[in-house]
């Protein structure tokens, strides 16, 4: 290992330890009155300039999306019917799709910016040492390898806590390496296999189901503890998971506390897109529902109190299992106090696992997350919705319209286009300079504050300084996807819950992982020919079609370009110090020994040459002070009160 690579391991070390504290340091809990968990505001964080700034850039992102979308809807610009019945109820559809796209996208726009002013941090404070926590990860053996789950198990063996804590793997298949792995780890074993009363066909032990997995542990096992932690189990723990979120549940009221998603394998152009698509709902949004004690649970990494679980009959039978959860612990009372039950996001990153590596892995993950959404819709939100509180109203009623307004919008423009292409059906007639000055400054602004956002970036693994504009492209690309996924549950079309393939089990892209797309493509190519066959193919009626021709054909030149691009690396080796310096495998700490060769060799590059022969070897002079005080950031305890990582001696066992 040369010195680069050892200088670039050091920097994405550091760079995991410092996002992994992103909350701030851990405080003693404050004496003489009930422990209710504390918020810093992020607009001040900044001072009273970036404060000022988020909320004049907010303020004029509505207002020229607000202004844009009252003059697109103004009756003046309604274009008058062409003679028919069928054109005219055709004209009348076309101004009431317009006007819903619009306000689905001024909705979008008002979550984006509400949140941009309500995003708030919590204080971590130090855990109760009293707390009977239990650790779990589940593994389906028939589709996750059991190479993946052991290194998730690894890192939780590290985890620290001073009470109570025990390591339990919930095994779908009861398999015999699984359970040989669990013995050597001294890893607790749980299976549910051949146990009817934990297989159910539907409800809170639904066979085959991640909720139904972890509902047989809990009524099984759970009355043992107080809370357990969780991840999925690609996602590796750092060492400090258990010190920086049990803290938050000495308040008697807080339900669960979720920390963000992040992507470590960065293999693919996929991968780190799929991260990046994720900023705004990790970063931002899930930070101002600390505004309203209403975090949406996110599965892959979590804690939760078995008593708030218990009250609400379990996890909720949902192929999105953690959202219809969340929503349930939302609208029900802590029957200890009588108050609502809440919830807590920590930015900080404490557990890190394996993003889809593969396209058709992603439109799967996209299929599910969103069926899920529409399903919760459809079924569960209405009958619960006026059981929150208004600000929870409010922020539920502006999070949950993403999936619908990219799934509208998408269906709704192809049918305008083809309206319009093939019939001449415009429905709005506007000046084109005009609306597509206004579209571009109210995009323009959105923009803005999607970008000023990025400082508030939650991920340790994108390129600092990162624009994010692959989550933007990303977002677009999954466009037919949930377009997809909204007809399929209108049509009531049975769903069911997929395991994403992680590790050495991802699946391989072919044609068919883009019928979706290819099909749009076709529609949208005969629309465009249709256009120039009938004579309406001007300027301005091709732009929406060609934009979405191109968003339907991207992903298949991305999946092929990267295809060439690997048929070309193959016998060539990179380096691994020409890699970005991102951060590596959080289960790896850095070893002290490599340490100090770095900082040693970093100290006899600086020292001025010896005067001595040719042939007589160089002398290595002590480190210095400012190299023992590097090297003391790695391996000393850190300000904010945790344990240091395990050191590494020289054989580098621990």
């Amino acid at each position: 290992m040369n010195d680069s690579d050892l200088a670039a391991q050091a920097r994405s070390w550091a760079r995991l330890e410092k996002y992994s504290r992103l909350a701030g340091p851990v405080q003693d809990v404050p004496d003489g009155h009930p422990y209710r968990v504390a918020y810093r505001n992020l607009r001040k964080t900044g001072g009273s300039g970036q404060a000022a700034k988020t909320v004049f850039i907010a303020l004029l992102n509505l207002a020229f999306e607000g202004v844009f979308v009252l003059w697109l809807l103004h009756p003046s610009h309604y274009s008058p019917p062409n003679p028919g019945m069928w054109a005219s109820a055709a004209n009348i559809f076309v101004i009431g799709s317009i006007a819903l796209v619009e306000l689905l996208r001024l909705v979008n726009v008002v979550s984006l910016s509400l949140a941009s002013l309500a995003a708030r941090d919590p204080v971590p404070v130090t855990p109760d040492p009293q707390l009977r926590v239990a650790f779990l990860t589940t593994i389906v053996p028939s589709k996750e390898p059991v190479a993946v789950v052991r290194e998730t198990l690894l890192g939780a063996l590290r985890i620290r806590h001073r009470g109570v804590f025990d390591i339990w793997l919930l095994d779908e298949g009861d398999d015999p390496a699984v359970r040989a792995m669990c013995e050597q780890l001294g890893v607790r074993h749980f299976t549910r296999k051949d146990i009817e009363q934990y297989n159910q066909p539907s409800g809170p032990f639904r066979a085959r189901t991640k909720h139904g997995n972890y509902n047989a542990w809990v009524h099984r096992h759970g009355r043992a503890y107080d809370l357990f932690l969780s991840v999925d189990p690609d996602h590796v723990p750092l060492a400090n998971f258990a010190e920086r979120i049990l803290g938050y549940f000495r308040d008697p009221d807080v339900a669960y506390v979720v920390g963000p998603q992040c992507y470590r394998n960065s293999e693919t152009f996929v991968t780190r897109a799929a991260e990046s698509q994720q900023f705004p709902f990790h970063s931002v949004i899930q930070r101002a529902a600390n505004r309203y004690h209403a975090a949406m649970l996110v599965g892959t990494n979590n804690a939760i109190r078995i008593s708030a679980l218990v009250s609400i009959v379990g996890l909720t039978d949902s192929i999105t299992e953690d959202m219809a959860t969340g929503l349930s612990v939302h609208t029900t009372r802590n029957p200890a106090t009588g108050r609502p039950w809440k919830s807590v996001y920590t930015p900080d990153v404490l557990a890190a696992g394996e993003g889809p590596s593969s396209w058709n892995d992603y439109f799967s993950q996209q299929r599910r997350w969103s069926r899920g959404t529409f399903e919760i819709l459809l079924k569960m939100f209405w009958r619960r919705l006026f059981r929150l509180s208004p600000g929870r109203l409010l922020h539920y009623c502006l999070i949950v319209t993403f999936y619908p307004s990219m799934a509208i919008g998408w269906l709704l423009g192809a049918v305008n286009a083809v309206l319009f292409l093939a019939l001449g059906v415009s429905g709005i007639s506007v000046a084109p300079t005009i609306w597509l000055a206004l579209y571009v400054d109210a995009t323009a602004f959105s923009l803005w504050l999607y970008l000023s956002n990025r400082r508030y970036n939650v991920s340790p693994y994108e390129a600092e300084g990162s624009a994010g504009l692959k989550g933007m492209l990303m977002s677009m690309i999954s466009a037919p996807v949930y377009a997809a996924m909204l007809i399929s549950t209108l049509l009531r079309r049975p769903a069911r819950f997929v395991v994403t393939p992680k590790g050495s089990s991802s699946s391989r892209d072919g044609l068919r992982t883009f019928r979706n797309h290819l099909g749009w493509c076709l529609i949208l190519t005969v629309a465009i020919a249709l256009a120039f066959a009938f004579g309406q193919a001007t300027p301005a009626a091709l732009l929406w079609p060609l934009v979405a021709l191109g968003v339907a054909v991207s992903p298949l030149v991305l999946w092929r370009r990267e295809v060439w691009h690997a048929s070309r690396q193959v016998g060539n080796s990179v380096p691994l110090g020409s890699k970005p310096a991102h951060a590596g495998d959080i289960t790896s700490e850095f070893p002290r020994i490599v340490l100090d060769r770095h900082l040693a060799a970093q100290h006899l590059a600086a020292q001025p040459l010896p005067r001595q022969g040719v042939d007589e070897p160089a002398r290595l002079t002590p480190l210095s002070e400012q190299a023992i005080e590097q090297r003391e950031r790695f391996t000393t305890r850190p300000p904010d009160g945790t344990m240091p990582l395990p050191r590494v001696n020289d054989s580098g066992d621990r």
